[in-house]
Formats: C-alpha cells, sequence, structure tokens
C-alpha cells in the first residue's frame, strides 16, 4: 500500500512539472524568444542532384518524328541518357524500351555548377503517343508522356504565355497551372520572351522550372527570348544568356549566329515563325520574307518579345514595326503574339499602316491598313504589371490581369481565347480562312468588362 501511495504522489508531482514547464514555455514564447524557421537560400534550394531535373520537351527538327528532350543533373553525373517507348495501357511498355545517348555540356552559373544533357529522339512515328524518361542508366526521371504532330492537318489547341518574368515560383505558377486546367491536350506553349527577370539568376530559372514543374516533360515549349534573356557581353555590348542553350534544345535553321533564337517550323496546317526581336533585326527580316515565299501551309503565326502596336506608355518600337510589319502585310500573317509591355491589348484586322511618333511616342494614326487582316496581340502572365496606353484601334486591352491564351486551329478556323489567372473568359475571337483575300475576323461574346485603372 505504501508503494502505491508513492507512486501515486511521484505521478502526481511529474504531471505538475510538466504542467509547469509548458506553461514556462509558452511565456518565453510569447516574450519574443520562439524558435525561429530557418530560410532556405536559394543555393540549397536550387542545388542540382544526380536526380534529374528541369525536364523539358522542345524541337529541334520535325515535329511528326522527332522530340528533343533536355535535363539537369549534379555534375557527378558524367553522362545522361534517355529512353523511350511506345505507349502502351499498360507497363508492358518497359520491355520495348530504345536508349538515346545525350549530349551533356556543363554550366557554372551564378550559384552552382551543373550538367545540361539534351537528347532528340528521331524516327518516330506521327500521331502517336510515346513514353520516356531520362537518367543516367541508374538514377531515371519518371516516365513522361508525349504524343507527336500528325502529318495530315487535324485539329489542334496551344497555350501562348506573355511575359512571366517576376515571382515566378509564387505567383505566376498558378496561372501555367490554370492554363493546363483548361487545355490540358494542348499540342505546345509559346513562350513570348521573358520568362525570367535577371538573365544569369540561376535561382530564376529555378523557379521558372518549378513553377511549370511536370508539364514542361509532357508539353513541348516553344520559346523565343525577351530583352530580361539578355546578359552584358565582357565588351559592354548583349548576349543571350549562358541559360538558354543548355536549358533548351530548339531549331537551328534560322540566320546564322542567331540559331535556337530565331526558327520556323510546321505543326500540321500551322507554319510557326519564331523571331529574335532583341537583334539583327534586318537579317531575321529578309530571312522571314525568304520562308513565307515559300509557305506552303495557310495558317501563319509569329511569335516575339516586342510588340509591334505598343500598349505600354513611351514604349512604342518604331524601328521594329517599319522592318516587319511590310512582311507581315505581304504574305497576310494570321497572328502575331509578343510581350514586353505587362497589360494586354488586342488589334482587329484593320491597323495602322503607319503610326507617327516623336521620339519614342506615338502621336497619331495615318492610314488604317484594310488589307493584311493580321492580328496583333500583346499579353502578359506575371505578376508585373505596367501602365496601360490604349490606342483607338485596339479591339480590347486590360491592365493588372494576369492573363492566358489559349488558341485552337481547325481546317479553316482559328479560335483565340484569353482568360485571366482565374480562368475567366476576357477576350475571343475567331478568325475564318478565306483563300486569297484577308480572314473573316468573328468577335466573342464576352461579358466581362474591361480591366483597367481609369
Amino acid at each position: 500500500m505504501l508503494f502505491k501511495q508513492t507512486y501515486i504522489s511521484v505521478y502526481g508531482l511529474t504531471v505538475a512539472l510538466l504542467a509547469s514547464l509548458a506553461t514556462s514555455a509558452i511565456s518565453f514564447c510569447h516574450e519574443g524568444h520562439e524558435h525561429k524557421p530557418r530560410e532556405v537560400k536559394p543555393a540549397e534550394m536550387y542545388a542540382p542532384k544526380v536526380i534529374p531535373d528541369r525536364v523539358v520537351l522542345t524541337w529541334s527538327a520535325d515535329p511528326t518524328t522527332t522530340q528533343s528532350v533536355t535535363w539537369r543533373t549534379s555534375t557527378e553525373v558524367p553522362a545522361g541518357m534517355a529512353e523511350i517507348a511506345l505507349a502502351t495501357a499498360g507497363p508492358e511498355f518497359i520491355k520495348a524500351t530504345n536508349r538515346f545517348e545525350a549530349k551533356t555540356e556543363k554550366l557554372k552559373t551564378d550559384i552552382n555548377e551543373a550538367h545540361f544533357h539534351s537528347v532528340t529522339f528521331k524516327d518516330l512515328k506521327p500521331a502517336t503517343k510515346y513514353v520516356y524518361r531520362v537518367g543516367d542508366g541508374v538514377n531515371w526521371s519518371e516516365w513522361f508522356q508525349f504524343r507527336t504532330a500528325s502529318d495530315k492537318p487535324e485539329k489542334f489547341s496551344f497555350i501562348y504565355f506573355g511575359d512571366a518574368q517576376n515571382n515566378l515560383r509564387s505567383m505566376w505558377s498558378r496561372v501555367i497551372r490554370e492554363a493546363y486546367s483548361d487545355a490540358p491536350k494542348a499540342a505546345f506553349i509559346v513562350h513570348a520572351g521573358d520568362l525570367i527577370n535577371t538573365a544569369e539568376s540561376d535561382a530564376e530559372w529555378g523557379e521558372w522550372f518549378g513553377a511549370g514543374n511536370w508539364l514542361n516533360g509532357m508539353i513541348p515549349n516553344v520559346p523565343v527570348p525577351g530583352n530580361h534573356e539578355q546578359a552584358k557581353a565582357s565588351d559592354g555590348s548583349r548576349r543571350i544568356s549562358h541559360h538558354w542553350k543548355p536549358s533548351f534544345t530548339l531549331f537551328e535553321n534560322g540566320p546564322e549566329g542567331l540559331e535556337e533564337t530565331c526558327f520556323t517550323f510546321t505543326y500540321q496546317n500551322t507554319r510557326i515563325i519564331g523571331l529574335n526581336s532583341n537583334e539583327s533585326i534586318e537579317q531575321q527580316t529578309a530571312w522571314m520574307d525568304e520562308v513565307l515565299a515559300k509557305n506552303e501551309h495557310p495558317w501563319v503565326i509569329c511569335t516575339f518579345h516586342h510588340p509591334i502596336f505598343s500598349t505600354g506608355k513611351d514604349r512604342d518600337n518604331p524601328a521594329l514595326r517599319a522592318a516587319w510589319k511590310p512582311v507581315f502585310d505581304k504574305y497576310r500573317v494570321d497572328l502575331v503574339l509578343t510581350g514586353h509591355d505587362h497589360t494586354y491589348g488586342r488589334t482587329g484586322l484593320q491597323t495602322p499602316l503607319k503610326l507617327e511618333t516623336v521620339g519614342n511616342v506615338p502621336t497619331g494614326v495615318t492610314n488604317v491598313d484594310a488589307e493584311s487582316g493580321t492580328i496583333y496581340v500583346v499579353s502578359v502572365s506575371g505578376p508585373k504589371m505596367y501602365d496601360l496606353d490604349r490606342k483607338s484601334f485596339m479591339v480590347r486591352t486590360a491592365q493588372d490581369t494576369q492573363l492566358y491564351q489559349i488558341i485552337h486551329v481547325d481546317g479553316n478556323e482559328l479560335r483565340f481565347e484569353s482568360r485571366t489567372a482565374l480562368g475567366e473568359l476576357y477576350d475571343a475571337f475567331t478568325l475564318k480562312k478565306i483563300k486569297g483575300v484577308k480572314n473573316e475576323l468573328i468577335e466573342g461574346e464576352v461579358v466581362m468588362p474591361e480591366r483597367s485603372r481609369k
């Protein structure tokens, strides 16, 4: 009995002691001495590892029979490889894989050193779904899937983003994921420049890849460089970021010296032209004229960074417009997709033949072009916003709005949707292709009012 009484006494003392300690701990925390979480620095967060990351699909050749993939590892991985197979409904594809050796290059960044690996799968079948993975033969990524383009005209959709640029991990990620929720079968994604803000910041590139994450390994990306992908060279001039070519495997069919930043390809019945509006404008003008003179595809879509018709205050690009708009007019280019101005603006079929400017400020419209029928779009997907300078010939504009665009191509119709980060329809139109004359434009029914500070 004495043992039992002693046990109860000790137990009661222990409970009282624990309660006292808990009270003291709470009091200690309230006095401002609480434990603070450790901040993870970019060098740790974006350190490359043996396991592949930054997996991204692009094209460097015919989308019907090839597919390029690029990924990153630590320098512990001296050589990379990829495996591919025809996708099957079950796991049996694993028994029929083909292995490709990767091209590997080292990149020393501001916070680390890494190996970037790339493979171009060749001799694929058109309109066919494949599975693939990347790694070193022991350590692999998950299996991804993609579908090759058809070698016949089929309807398809793609996503277009204006500048992502800032707060990529925290605030752009929701936009690319919302776009995917609306277009999960998108054939590819166009990025009209300024993917990041600081050209040589590996952390920002890590944020960009992290925001898209596994989507990048499933849907091919078609990026063109903006001014923020330009870095200062040793001689004081501007050059493309050291991250650009290791991170993406893109076409080298543009003008000499602009490989992987100026290119063209066809996706089924559509000619896509990606331009580098940061440099060599005259060289690209001649090249584009030659490409379009030989073009046999009904739809032509051009993408680059700096707008032909700016939506930003004091941000006009008269030299670029003087060089490229006559080519767009000459060949009746259907759609021009740009960024840079961190607002939204979209023209109708009629655009100024010439926009008079004083310095860099537009002062008036001289003539309206009734023949070309090219529609020009400026958009922004990231959170950085500028003042809107609305022009009279712009059908729809927006300010302080993160947007993504889904473009559907189906035979002789092209349907365009611009949606907010919430998925709301903000702008829409349909183009109908009429051989020999300009397109017919049908404006979409949009109930959402224009977003503007004024």
